[in-house]
């Protein structure tokens, strides 16, 4: 009778996994296939005869499989993995996103025999995630705000006309990202994009570099230069902090759009330019022009469209957005699996002010990913000076991957008031641990706090 109730309880087993909609399989220790369930082969295309007794990777090619495979973490470490994300290629060559778990795969008796994964597939849900992103997105800009939907609005009018755009704005709000949108869906777009900073170069430079110059102009022409206005020609030329400019040079950049023409130096003829203008600055050219530091002439020609970009603080609903698409964007240059934030991260990231705006933001969100590993970034992948009371410790080393980690143990040893046994416990590993790499390091400890 006991041997009828095992068989039974098998069969509901295997019933089970072929009723349910996640891809499992199992394999032994060879990493060779020894179960896979209905789910599974729908969703890579292989049916279970194909792939038994075949090496996992050799089904799957999967990204995890080169460089970040739960399944070989679960064996290594004799621990479940939880959720970790990637994709997998199907039979017919489609890239298919998953999230998988994994643990060890145990008989009755305690007996490792290997492990087993469930992988769901996520291609509803990417599906989704994009058509819920394109309504929020253009070209690289991504805003559920209503003052960045007011412009959405009118962009792709604007990007179709030749006229000059201005982009006022605060530091890090994202003006070349705008500008760049403005190219590439105008009309111009499968010509050059070039950007200048014009405040970054004194006049004599900036007249070189943008009209260029021949060869004997001065000192070290050694050769002819072609300046940006040639280069970008069909083009979109774009000027950053064009408030920083001189009288001077506003006066020979007013001449070419003007005239649409422009010499080089040294150069005894004019040259044709095809190029549209936009400008940029975190200044108000208006009060610029009141205090005479900016032509108004001038102001006139690059002012025909002007868009005005709201501070990062203003438009908070946009953090989540830019969040993931942060995340997503490090995740395919760091080749990372990061899932997302935990829900006290975004309420940190909510609560901040942002002076500088969406690039602070940017620069938080890749401090984490040095420091997070896998699965969501939390509180102490954050930098310290978002933590009240806490001043930033400086650590200079040429291995950026030691001076991560020195960075997250004196990070958690400042938030567990250095407290040795805590801060372990949150770095997930053992005090003796802990010990060994404040020794290797160098870490300084505390001695008038609690160094339990």
């Amino acid at each position: 009778m006991k041997k009828k109730y095992n068989q039974l309880s098998e069969d509901t087993t295997q019933v089970i996994l072929e009723s349910i909609s996640d891809g499992v399989f199992t394999i032994n220790y060879n990493w060779e296939i020894t179960s896979f369930n209905r789910a599974a082969a729908e969703i890579t295309g292989i049916s279970s005869k194909d792939a038994i007794g075949r090496r996992c990777w050799e089904v799957f090619r999967s990204n995890m499989c080169e460089q970040d495979c739960a399944l070989k973490k679960t064996m290594e470490e004799g621990k479940p993995f939880v959720n970790s994300s990637g994709y997998i290629i199907s039979s017919e060559k489609k890239k298919i996103p998953v999230t998988v778990s994994t643990s060890l795969l145990i008989d009755k008796n305690g007996k490792i025999l290997g492990g087993v994964e469930t992988f769901r597939d996520h291609s509803l849900v990417e599906e989704l995630r994009k058509e819920l992103s394109a309504r929020f997105k253009i070209d690289d800009i991504v805003s559920n705000s209503e003052s960045m939907k007011t412009i959405f609005k009118i962009l792709p009018q604007v990007a179709e006309s030749e006229s000059s755009v201005l982009i006022e704005g605060e530091t890090g709000t994202g003006k070349e990202l705008l500008a760049r949108a403005i190219h590439n869906i105008s009309p111009r777009k499968k010509k050059p994009f070039i950007a200048i900073n014009c405040g970054a170069l004194p006049d004599t430079l900036l007249e070189s570099e943008l009209f260029g110059y021949k060869k004997g102009a001065f000192t070290h022409a050694i050769k002819d230069k072609p300046g940006k206005f040639a280069l970008a020609d069909g083009g979109t030329l774009f000027l950053d902090e064009i408030g920083d400019t001189s009288s001077a040079f506003q006066v020979s950049l007013l001449r070419v759009l003007q005239e649409h023409e422009f010499t080089a130096l040294g150069a005894l003829k004019k040259e044709k330019t095809n190029v549209r203008i936009i400008a940029a600055t975190n200044k108000s050219l208006s009060g610029l022009i009141a205090n005479e530091q900016f032509r108004q002439d001038l102001y006139y020609r690059i002012n025909v469209i002007r868009f005005l970009l709201p501070p990062l603080r203003q438009r908070k609903e946009d953090i989540p957005l830019l969040v993931d698409k942060f995340i997503r964007k490090l995740n395919i240059r760091l080749g990372k699996s990061v899932h997302g934030v935990d829900p006290e991260v975004l309420q940190t990231l909510m609560s901040l002010d942002y002076q500088g705006n969406i690039r602070e933001l940017e620069n938080i969100i890749e401090h984490a990913f040095v420091l997070c590993l896998e699965g969501n970034i939390n509180l102490q992948h954050l930098p310290d000076f978002l933590y009240p009371g806490s001043s930033p410790v400086v650590f200079e080393d040429e291995d950026p991957v030691k001076t991560a980690r020195i960075k997250q143990i004196h990070d958690a040893l400042i938030r567990n008031n250095f407290n040795r046994n805590a801060a372990a416990k949150e770095l997930g590993i053992h005090k003796s641990t802990l010990f060994r790499q404040i020794k290797k390091f160098g870490i300084k400890i505390e001695e008038k706090r609690s160094a339990q």
